[in-house]
């Protein structure tokens, strides 16, 4: 047994050591993890570790490309340590990049767009649920710390736009893309794991840290109970969720059922999740994270790679390219932060220590 706050750390540590450089949306990702890591436990050294990787951010960092450029500031673990009050020399950038986010191209329905598309007709530039992950938190929290309501109705718009505009309302899931299909009005055919919880986090964050008087709150929580109860019939035995999610056949997924599993128990904390039900879907959810998705060295195993509408030709967007043109990876970088928020969610619900039993088939 270890303790998940513990875990979290060593997560992070293996992917240090595993991948070199933390950078990318994904290096952000795992830093907003500890972080909130770091005030679950009043942990003053993952809170260093955060100041001081952030800190670098976005003069003292050699980026990659982005498409949106709330990364090149640090993004969601930056916006986040500040709203909290740490960090804040960071007021001045982040009302910066917020701008910058706030000004920046949209496709249809004025959703946040790839920005090599705004030469093109508005409604067929290419736009995906992916960004909800770091536009919603982002945008929320400056918009809370820096008392900018145009900010936090600009998060709330991009999160409910996205998720309107991709729900499948036969399943209750969402779809991941507009775009990139030879017919560019077309949306993929998929219901992602990874792609669903995207969408989830930014719902996630909205019931979590919107207003009790907000007009956007009402919205949010129809919306995240609505994703949750949809998600939770397609649990496996195992405790996990699938690649395709309704593909019973499918793969097993583990950084979108760790984000659900996110999602989950903040859904709980806030009283929005009530009963027994939710309380077992989360407690196995984690149980399974450790047994088949992590082994002592804290290798993670079971992690969908980048997936963003697969395949070539007619066969792009499809289900079967999200099955077969992508496979579960060893120590995928995507996994690292999306477990770590899960087990930081175990611990605020009570769950303290988790078995690492390393049984990845």
């Amino acid at each position: 047994m270890i303790n998940v706050l513990e875990l979290t750390g060593k997560l992070l540590e293996r992917y240090e050591t595993v991948h070199g450089k933390v950078d990318n949306y994904f290096g952000v990702l795992a830093y907003w993890a500890l972080a909130q890591a770091a005030e679950a436990g009043d942990n003053q050294e993952y809170l260093q570790k955060c100041i001081e990787y952030l800190s670098q951010y976005p003069d003292n960092f050699e980026h990659p490309y982005y498409n949106f450029e709330y990364y090149r500031v640090g993004g969601n673990g930056r916006a986040w340590l500040f709203m909290k009050g740490c960090m804040p020399e960071s007021e001045e950038v982040l009302r910066e990049y917020a701008e910058i986010t706030y000004n920046a191209p949209t496709g249809q329905n004025d959703i946040l767009c790839s920005p090599l598309d705004k030469e093109k007709e508005k409604n067929l530039r290419r736009i995906w649920i992916d960004v909800v992950y770091g536009t919603t938190p982002f945008m929320l929290y400056a918009g809370l710390a820096l008392n900018e309501e145009k900010y936090i109705d600009f998060a709330a718009k991009q999160c409910f736009e996205m998720y309107e505009l991709f729900l499948d309302e036969t399943c209750g899931l969402v779809h991941q893309s507009k775009g990139f299909l030879p017919n560019p009005k077309r949306i993929s055919q998929d219901h992602w794991s990874r792609g669903n919880g995207w969408c989830l986090i930014g719902l996630s964050e909205l019931v979590r840290y919107l207003p009790e008087d907000s007009k956007h709150r009402a919205k949010a929580e129809t919306y995240f109970v609505d994703l949750i109860d949809s998600l939770i019939p397609y649990q496996t035995a195992k405790g996990l969720w699938r690649q395709e999610i309704i593909e019973p056949m499918a793969w097993e997924e583990s950084s979108g059922s760790a984000i659900f599993l996110y999602g989950i128990g903040i859904g709980m904390r806030k009283g929005l999740l009530k009963g027994d039900s939710y309380k077992k879907v989360f407690e196995k959810g984690i149980r399974a994270l450790g047994t088949y998705c992590l082994t002592s060295d804290f290798s993670t195993y079971r992690s969908c790679p980048g997936c963003l509408s697969p395949g070539e030709g007619a066969e792009k967007g499809t289900v079967k390219s999200y099955l077969t043109e992508r496979m579960p990876q060893k120590d995928e970088v995507h996994s690292y932060g999306c477990f770590m928020l899960a087990f930081v969610e175990a611990y605020k619900n009570g769950i303290y220590e988790v078995e690492i039993e390393g049984i990845t088939k």
